[in-house]
């Protein structure tokens, strides 16, 4: 049994990646990996400043592009400067209490006076820039302030409190050497710190803009903070998942493409015939003989484009979940003993045993019964045609956890590894009819499949040592209590 189809309606179907474009599926993955210290950012460098931004194409197709954009500088900025001046008074208090344990009340007086001008001071700066008024254009900038802010305001506060409290100036130089000490090792430690961060961020931006330029086998790496490496992984994610879908756009645009050419060659050859045909009699060409044979000829032609137009359109219609049929418990012994009937006087043509062999008692089916028959003599007939003299074709059944299988057997040559996967695309022809010069438009697995799966099962080919076995799954019709 090999898959191609009759003419009637129960026919069968039966290198490295351009740095321009798609990678093909054997292509090296460009890895994105944080640079070390005074290295490059990444082995993909961004886009230049000038080219096409993401975030500002053209939205897709199928509707407007969400925009995730940081919340307004409104109620979260007033509310955040409530809480920082709530953590000023904070860190106030365990001040204000040594010193009044040391001075008394002129000792808070003094203190007080030292560091809330420093801390508000300090605290103004980074207030504007969370509230988005001060610009900072790199992260590193942030970063900087916030050391600088730290430090600036524990050097004022030394030196503030030096001339307050009248501190010997050998003393208050000494204090001011050792904070500027502290300050120089802290910005170098800072330094250190950020640029771990910034780096996963350039190597993440890196793999963003490789993926703008279309490649599709770039992996971002990230290793300086658990935040950034969960954003390395969506970033992948993302990437991995957009692959697919133009994999599968690309795989729906051959099938596509094929489609259009079989559609195209199985209605060229009964058009040409007709054409001659109705030539040769316009013109008076042959005797009266001869015409009524060609207008036989003529009526089969345009049954053969009815068929394959019926075939097409049904097709469709399953495809796009169109399905308005209504369902209904199905007795299969005798509907397969039925569908057997319809096709003894093909089998006893072709010299082919045909054989049903249901157990008694088998439960019923849940489905629709002309559809199922439609299912049956697709799948009977391409198996008898496929079937030599002698041979035979055997329909059988078993039900198990709620779900009915049926099998298709033949003792004909069967269907070549190759072609296996590709016997339910519709209009595919493998093995010696890959050139379709055999009967039938190669729709009749393609429907049987999609009744199937309409129905809620699935279909397949059976592992056979010999011939070829098809088997499909229906739901048990449920039994009343």
């Amino acid at each position: 049994m090999t898959p191609s189809a009759p003419t009637t309606p129960a026919d069968t179907a039966g290198g490295p990646a351009s740095a321009g474009g798609p990678a093909s599926a054997g292509g090296p993955v460009s890895a994105v990996r944080p640079a070390s210290a005074g290295g490059p950012v990444s082995a993909v460098r961004p886009a230049p400043a000038g080219g096409p931004a993401s975030a500002g194409g053209p939205a897709s197709a199928g509707g407007p592009v969400s925009a995730v954009r940081p919340a307004p500088a409104g109620g979260p900025a007033r509310r955040s400067g409530w809480v920082s001046l709530a953590v000023l008074l904070a860190a106030l208090v365990p001040a204000c209490a040594i010193m009044a344990a040391l001075g008394g009340a002129h000792g808070v007086l003094q203190i007080a006076e030292i560091l809330l001008p420093v801390g508000l001071l300090a605290l103004a700066p980074a207030q504007l820039a969370a509230a988005g008024r001060l610009r900072l254009p790199t992260l590193r900038h942030r970063f900087q302030l916030g050391v600088a802010l730290a430090l600036g305001q524990l050097l004022a506060a030394v030196v503030i409190g030096a001339a307050v409290m009248f501190v010997a100036p050998h003393d208050a130089w000494m204090t001011i050497a050792i904070v500027l000490f502290a300050a120089v090792v802290a910005a170098r430690a800072a330094q250190l710190l950020l640029a771990g961060v910034v780096g996963d961020i350039g190597s993440i931006r890196a793999g963003l803009h490789a993926l703008e330029r279309g490649e599709r086998r770039v992996h971002v790496a990230a290793d300086s903070g658990r935040e950034l490496e969960d954003l390395a992984g969506t970033a992948n994610r993302m990437i991995q998942a957009l692959g697919a879908e133009e994999r599968a756009r690309d795989a729906a645009d051959a099938a596509r493409r094929q489609v259009i050419a079989a559609v195209s060659h199985d209605l060229r050859t009964p058009l040409s015939a007709l054409r001659l045909l109705a030539e040769a009699l316009a013109d008076d060409l042959v005797d009266a003989a001869t015409s009524r044979r060609y207008i036989d000829t003529l009526a089969a032609n345009v049954r053969t484009l009815g068929t394959l137009v019926d075939d097409l359109f049904e097709l469709a219609c399953l495809d796009a979940g169109e399905v308005a049929w209504s369902t209904d418990t199905v007795d299969l012994v005798a509907l397969v003993g039925e569908t057997c009937e319809l096709l003894r006087p093909a089998t006893d043509a072709a010299r082919v045993a045909l054989r049903a062999e249901l157990p008694p008692g088998l439960v019923a089916a849940e489905g629709n019964p002309e559809k199922l028959r439609r299912v049956l003599l697709n799948l009977l007939q391409n198996a008898i045609r496929h079937t030599p003299p002698d041979g035979s074709v055997a329909v059988s059944a078993s039900a198990a956890d709620g779900t009915l299988q049926v099998e298709v057997a033949d003792t004909g040559p069967g269907i070549a590894e190759a072609d296996r996967p590709h016997v339910f695309e519709p209009f595919y022809r493998g093995g010696d009819d890959a050139a379709r010069s055999g009967p039938g438009g190669g729709l009749g697995l393609a429907i049987a499949r999609a009744i199937v799966e309409a129905h809620g099962g699935r279909i397949w080919l059976a592992p056979s040592a010999g011939g070829t076995r098809v088997s499909f799954t229906l739901p048990a019709a449920q039994v009343e209590a």
